[in-house]
């Protein structure tokens, strides 16, 4: 039994405390009913978009999504990260999603030219580098420097699949370099695995954007690839013909052609067409 200081007994008795309780009680029921339908509506379940995204868009995008999703509480960006040609071929055979960001033109006028994409606009331009490990001693004029006894593996994406391999494949041909430097290259299925390798020390060089160059302290630039040797890197994004959420999916495109999205872009290196 409650009891009061010094140990009397509550003031009124039992009939005190049932009146005391009634009042409580309904409240109670009251604040449980409220509780159970949210005061309003039920919550709407969020509409889930799903990005198929070139690799090197990673950190950028998962920025932008962070700021998007803040201010469209009902909207769930997703995102299915990898090289734009592997991409490109989930596409193609079926794969679900609502907008495609390539890191290659290539990709996108192929899934244009077969109706897969509604409308596609270029966003972005990057540039093409060669990283070393970051406490390298290679000092690299041009492309020609990478012949030296001194590196022995060189990483590069599938040429294949992965637009940066392919800007690369085309600068050493370009450059006359590809037999005499092909036994030394080592090949990734995306930008972001070239990194790694460089990284880790399982290549002593490799090709990768600037941007993804910019998102690591374990490599440094050795030497900016010349743009006359491939051509131009663009990133165009399109939302797809078979979206089942075409109106959110063209929302999230225009937003990524604004000034917010670009700022964010150009943050981590990009460069606006």
């Amino acid at each position: 039994m409650e009891r009061t200081k010094k140990g009397k007994r509550p003031p009124g008795g039992r009939a005190f405390r049932m009146a005391w309780a009634l009042p409580a009680a309904l409240a109670a029921v009251v604040s449980l009913a409220a509780c159970g339908s949210g005061g309003n509506e039920p919550a709407k379940a969020k509409t889930e978009i799903l990005v198929s995204a070139a690799a090197s868009l990673k950190d950028s995008l998962e920025e932008i999504a962070a700021d998007y999703e803040r201010n469209h509480s009902d909207v769930d960006l997703v995102f299915n990260y990898g090289s734009s040609g592997t991409l490109q071929k989930q596409i193609e055979q079926g794969a679900p999603a609502d907008l495609f960001f390539s890191a290659g033109a290539k990709q996108m006028d192929a899934l244009k030219k077969e109706g897969l994409v509604a409308d596609s606009a270029t966003l972005l331009r990057n540039e093409l580098v060669v990283v070393v490990p970051a406490d390298s001693g290679l000092k690299a004029e041009s492309l020609q420097d990478l012949a030296s006894d001194s590196i022995s593996k060189i990483a590069i994406g599938q040429p294949e699949s992965v637009p940066a391999g392919a800007y690369a494949q085309e600068a050493l041909d370009k450059s006359a370099l590809a037999d005499e430097l092909g036994s030394k290259l080592v090949f990734a299925k995306d930008v972001r695995q070239v990194l790694s390798y460089v990284e880790t020390g399982n290549a002593e060089a490799g090709f990768v954007y600037r941007t993804d160059a910019n998102t690591s302290d374990k490599v440094r630039v050795a030497l900016a690839v010349p743009d006359d040797l491939h051509e131009p890197i663009v990133y165009p994004a399109g939302v797809l013909s078979g979206s089942k959420h075409a109106k959110e999916a063209e929302a999230f495109y225009d937003y990524l052609k604004g000034q917010e999205a670009a700022g964010v872009f150009q943050k981590y290196g990009f460069q606006l067409p």
